[in-house]
């Protein structure tokens, strides 16, 4: 039986992330990169309860245009304006410096489309829960990330992307009191 044809752009994101993340690894060295796109998809379907493939496509390509040689113009070929815009809205401009490359990158989520908002939040989450892979001298600058997104995100004001809010920054505030010292 063939798949549904509003899941066929869903379909084609994943094969398109697949081909775009070839050869990169997560920061364990072991793990293949597009793992983490495919697990943020299934964390705006399945921990946050969105099924709109136009999301579940922005999430999967979430880092193409970052982390690839892939840019605006494939991705609206490949997949039309509306994809390509909200991608490009979680998309860092890497030619910036940090300090200003993380302040334009949270201005733009703030004034994103609630549904780039909610892949942001899923792409937060997976991070929380991959950083356990990290050293520990290593998670602080996750969880300072994961922090900064959360508090731009909380003034943008979506009620529709609440929920995933929350469920972020309940994961957010376990993650980082469960690697403190002294706990377990």
């Amino acid at each position: 039986m063939p798949e549904p044809p509003s899941y066929r752009i869903v379909l084609d994101a994943i094969a398109f992330a697949a081909r775009a993340h070839h050869g990169q690894m997560r920061k364990d060295g072991r793990t293949p990169y597009v793992s983490h796109a495919f697990r943020v998809a299934a964390i705006v379907r399945n921990v946050f309860g969105f099924d709109d493939p136009r999301m579940l496509a922005t999430a999967v390509l979430h880092d193409t245009v970052e982390d690839t040689t892939t840019d605006f113009d494939d991705l609206e070929r490949e997949f039309g304006s509306e994809i390509a815009k909200w991608v490009a809205f979680l998309s860092k401009d890497k030619r910036l410096q940090e300090e200003p490359r993380e302040y334009e990158y949270m201005e733009m989520l703030k004034v994103a489309p609630w549904q780039v908002q909610v892949c942001k939040l899923a792409d937060v989450y997976d991070n929380l829960l991959d950083s356990a892979q990290l050293p520990p001298s290593r998670r602080g600058k996750v969880y300072e990330r994961a922090t900064a997104y959360v508090l731009a995100l909380e003034t943008s004001g979506s009620e529709e992307a609440y929920q995933a809010f929350e469920q972020v920054k309940d994961l957010l505030i376990k993650t980082v009191e469960n690697d403190q010292p002294g706990t377990a």
